[in-house]
């Protein structure tokens, strides 16, 4: 079994990879890939997932 990490990704989402249980605000169970990226920027239309909407406004970290 494998350590969760995080990354921050320069004007980025953060990546999390390694052994992790993604859930919700009621405890209910996100099913995820391996790998993923979260929102940072608060403007995707897939949170917690990230779009890639930080590239079109232009979002800094």
């Amino acid at each position: 079994m494998s350590q969760a990490t995080i990354k921050v990704r320069a004007d980025g989402p953060y990546k999390v990879t390694g052994d992790f249980v993604l859930t919700d605000h009621e405890g209910n169970i996100i099913e995820t890939g391996d790998d993923i990226v979260l929102c940072r920027c608060g403007h995707s239309d897939t949170k917690p997932f990230c779009d890639r909407s930080h590239k079109e406004i232009g979002f800094r970290g």
